[in-house]
């Protein structure tokens, strides 16, 4: 989350991808350091996942990144 909030202090657009299990100590986090977060979520395990598995998984949310990038470099 450090490494977040730094880039977007810098006006690099970021998105947090956050196993689900995750959501609200994310949150709880980037409040804590004064910020909130675009926060994408995966489903839980990461952890164990294959190579394809995780491919897999970037797959399904990479437009959803990509939208959230687009909208915080239009603000």
């Amino acid at each position: 989350m450090h490494d977040i909030v730094n880039l977007e202090a810098r006006g690099i657009p970021t998105v947090a991808v956050v196993s689900d299990q995750f959501k609200s100590a994310a949150s709880a986090q980037g409040k804590a350091l004064g910020f909130e977060p675009a926060i994408i979520l995966v489903e839980h395990p990461i952890q164990d996942r294959t190579d394809a598995e995780m491919a897999t998984i970037a797959q399904a949310v990479t437009s959803e990144i990509l939208q959230v990038l687009t909208a915080n470099q239009a603000t």
